[in-house]
């Protein structure tokens, strides 16, 4: 009974004829599923021309000119408007694989596209057609089999992707698992990272799968010391780290703190953070309230301070953290106060403060001290091992402080500055961002991200 749910389950699932050479892959289960996605997009696009659907069009086919979003564009060209689609993107070109309503009429349409470039070249075997011809410094034409096409495009002229496509359409596609598990209108699929997408007119909805992403694991619990906190900022996340992930979690805050304090005793700072790791309870509250450039993004320090942002983490004995904590005292620009420290570094000052068996590490005093003041003894469960809320219209502000001059030094700030400019007014005009993440086996992580509009007829921002 078992292998035969798995069975009808898998022959169920979205099955992409995709090539194996692809570096990326977009799985339409059926293209008159589209609707909402066309309804978020045609909003989104009001605010930033990468979200139009209309430049999608060229990206759908490779070298015949269709509205994916259309059932009658569709149909013009032969193509099944309830049927899959699987768009496989290589380096030397891209493929395009549909179900045909209408073969003849895909046939003349292909032809007249096709003939534009030079000679037509047309071979049958094996019950496949394969057709051809020169197109800009490569080649275009298609593999034909019943119903079933695959169109594809090179940027040379060699045969090498016409031989994958011919061996593509040799055999019936493989069901993908993961896919299945997926909710979603359109899948991309990127080496070990797969994402579902639906929408609706005000809401895009992604929800996916990654292995190897740079975090530590995390484990779901049924109560969080910060479930029942409101707090407002430019990110809002809540996590339970598993334990095996405790030592990544606060390695990454030690590295930070020893790069912008030289002449701090590097044994010294690993020992505190070997006995804060073994308090911690794994509950972690993290807080960006806003970003504030002072320096150069280029500079350790610069891109350390400007976000404004805390961190709050539950231990588990309040008496067995001060006493871990004690050393700072003695570490070079350290001032004790009431509840903690504050340790002057390179380019601002952190703050490592305690309230109970809350520890909270800032680097920036009124972030901290609201943070402390918002903490209390009721807790909440959490549906997932991570949530976490962001104001885009603050995310917009963020990236808009990013300088030519850091742009112009630095791939990762130059890839920031242009998010700012294609997403900086979309993010400007959008409500929320939210989204969760749990771990899953094998190193993996679940996550899902809600991209919300303001309701249609309220007026934008400026």
């Amino acid at each position: 009974m078992l292998s035969l749910l798995l069975a009808t389950a898998l022959a169920a699932a979205p099955a992409p004829r995709a090539t194996p050479s692809a570096k990326a892959v977009v799985h339409i289960p059926r293209l008159d599923k589209l609707s909402g996605l066309l309804g978020f997009m045609s909003r989104a696009g009001t605010y930033s021309a990468m979200a139009r659907p209309a430049s999608w069009g060229s990206e759908f086919h490779p070298f015949l000119t269709v509205d994916p979003f259309r059932p009658e564009s569709l149909a013009s060209v032969g193509m099944d408007p309830a049927g899959p689609a699987t768009l496989s993107y290589v380096d030397r070109g891209k493929v395009s694989c549909v179900l045909l309503a209408d073969p003849k009429a895909f046939q003349a349409k292909a032809a007249e596209a096709l003939a534009t470039g030079g000679p037509v070249k047309t071979t049958t075997a094996k019950g496949l057609t394969t057709v051809s011809a020169p197109r800009g410094t490569g080649r275009a034409g298609y593999v034909l089999k019943g119903q079933d096409v695959c169109s594809f495009a090179t940027l040379y002229d060699d045969d090498d992707l016409q031989q994958e496509t011919v061996k593509l359409m040799g055999k019936a596609p493989a069901p993908d698992a993961r896919l299945s598990k997926l909710p979603g209108a359109v899948y991309v699929l990127q080496g070990s990272r797969v994402v579902g997408l639906e929408a609706t007119a005000d809401t895009l909805q992604a929800e996916g799968t990654a292995t190897q992403l740079p975090l530590p694991p995390f484990q779901a619990s049924s109560a969080s010391p910060y479930g029942a906190l409101k707090l407002d900022g430019l990110l809002v996340s809540r996590a339970q780290v598993a334990p095996s992930g405790l030592s990544q979690a606060v390695g990454s805050v030690r590295s930070s703190l020893q790069q912008l304090c030289a002449n701090c005793p590097p044994e010294k700072v690993d020992a505190v953070a070997q006995v804060v790791t073994q308090q911690l309870t794994g509950h972690v509250l993290v807080l960006v309230d806003s970003v504030q450039v002072k320096a150069s993004l280029r500079t350790p320090e610069g891109r350390f301070f400007a976000p404004r942002q805390g961190v709050a983490a539950e231990v588990k004995d309040a008496e067995k953290l001060k006493a871990a904590l004690a050393p700072l005292a003695d570490f070079p620009g350290a001032q004790a106060l009431e509840d903690g420290y504050a340790l002057a570094l390179r380019g601002g000052t952190v703050f490592v403060r305690q309230k109970g068996k809350q520890l909270v590490v800032g680097n920036d005093e009124a972030v901290v001290k609201g943070l402390l003041d918002s903490l209390s003894d009721k807790g909440a469960r959490l549906p997932h091992a991570v949530d976490f809320t962001a104001d885009p219209k603050r995310v917009a502000r963020a990236l808009s402080q990013v300088s030519l001059m850091d742009v112009m030094a630095n791939q990762q700030l130059a890839a920031l500055f242009a998010m700012s400019a294609e997403l900086g007014l979309l993010l400007s005009n959008s409500e929320r961002i939210s989204g969760w993440l749990d771990s899953a086996p094998g190193g993996a992580h679940r996550f899902s991200l809600t991209w919300a509009l303001p309701a249609a007829g309220e007026k934008p921002a400026p």
